[in-house]
């Protein structure tokens, strides 16, 4: 089994840290976003990988070459004209062999090694309040019936939340394909979720499997409530002399925390040096520097430098910022 993964996106929530980064690089309980979903990947032993770059593709390419040893084909999206797209443009990618779509901006956790004996396609789906946002499927029986993206009026609150097992790829490049040559969009855009409507239209069989942890990374405050989940998932940091850890955290070995109290729900990146601080429910990244401050529910981007008193406060990379007592 192939994995897609497209990361092109720009990442306009995420400013001013993906004015730096592409938004998959942005760090989270310790490591960037894609490294958490190639994790996932490696412990189901997948290690053929496409990867769909974009904004900054570049640093994409960097990081994942010097920390996996995968096999990895990069592909370039030039325009961005909607997921269907992206996809399309890795569709070298797309024979037959299955392939697992995952959405590069979410981390999930969720048990794949069901697909591998599954002889359908299938979504990963979840529940949700509000189903306007997303893409739906609607069942009859246990087969998916009718996919639609976005709906306007509520038709299922059963959302496409971003991870999809094609077992027939063949046939999903050929319907994109026929959406490409038509010129065929919603909302201006190639959606992949039209593309998976004509693949039901044309015989496919989709079932759906739920995915309940599924944890978005869109937003500085949902990449907080991401990083209080992984961090729950790890083993309590060591506790730095001098200080007060207060798990959950992460502490890189290589941070220098000084006479400070962290935690909870913080994650102190590599080189990040914290010196006289209190700082919890927060994210510093690679090489930042803190000192005599207190932050809490807030992002600190690489090689930024924060020194003052209390805030809350989401600061970009090589920042520097001296606040007043």
């Amino acid at each position: 089994m192939r994995a897609i993964i497209p990361v092109a996106g720009i990442g306009t929530r995420l400013r001013p840290f993906t004015h730096s980064l592409p938004k998959v690089l942005v760090n989270v309980a310790g490591k960037p976003i894609l490294g958490h979903i190639l994790d996932a990947l490696l412990q189901q032993d997948v290690t053929d990988v496409t990867i769909i770059t974009g904004y900054k593709g570049d640093l994409v390419e960097q990081y994942v070459s010097s920390e996996y040893a995968l096999n990895v084909t990069y592909v370039a999206q030039e325009e961005m004209l909607g997921l269907g797209h992206a996809i399309w443009t890795a569709r070298e990618s797309l024979t037959d062999e299955p392939v697992l779509i995952i959405l590069g901006d979410t981390v999930f956790d969720v048990d794949l090694s069901v697909l591998r004996t599954s002889q359908f396609s299938s979504l990963g789906v979840r529940h949700v309040d509000d189903p306007r946002r997303f893409g739906v499927v609607v069942k009859d029986g246990s087969f998916v019936d009718r996919l639609v993206e976005k709906p306007e009026t509520p038709v299922s609150q059963l959302a496409i939340v971003g991870l999809y097992y094609i077992a027939h790829p063949v046939l999903l490049r050929d319907c994109i394909e026929h959406l490409i040559t038509n010129d065929l969009r919603t909302k201006g855009e190639y959606q992949l979720t039209d593309a998976l409507q004509l693949m039901v239209d044309r015989g496919e069989k989709f079932t759906t499997f739920d995915v309940e942890g599924w944890y978005d990374c869109g937003k500085p405050e949902t990449l907080l409530e991401t990083n209080r989940y992984l961090l729950q998932q790890r083993n309590s940091a060591a506790v730095p002399a001098g200080c007060v850890v207060i798990p959950p955290v992460y502490v890189d070995p290589s941070a220098i925390v000084e006479h400070s109290v962290i935690g909870p729900y913080t994650t102190i990146s590599k080189g990040a040096v914290v010196r006289n601080s209190i700082v919890r429910d927060s994210i510093i990244s690679n090489d930042a520097v803190l000192s005599d401050i207190m932050l809490e529910q807030s992002i600190i981007g690489e090689n930024a430098e924060v020194h003052g008193t209390y805030a809350k406060i989401n600061l970009g990379d090589a920042s520097n910022v001296k606040l007043a007592h």
